[in-house]
């Protein structure tokens, strides 16, 4: 039986890529928002793909238990 928790932590990734992906395009254009400077796309993806790698290593369906 798989946890729920390990599709939480694989999307979460996935969102992860996608979001810091478009803060790294960002970097080259930058958006025209007042606080653009703090690159909250980078921080946001990045946490995300930490707390999806943590999820899915975590409840993994090949990790013994």
């Amino acid at each position: 039986m798989v946890s729920i928790w390990f599709f939480v932590g694989v999307l979460l990734f996935f969102y992860g890529v996608l979001i810091l992906g478009a803060g790294i395009y960002g970097l080259s254009n930058p958006p025209h928002v007042v606080l653009a400077k703090l690159h909250a796309e980078i921080w946001w993806g990045v946490l995300l793909l930490l707390m999806g790698a943590f999820y899915s290593l975590r409840f993994s369906p090949w990790r013994g238990k």
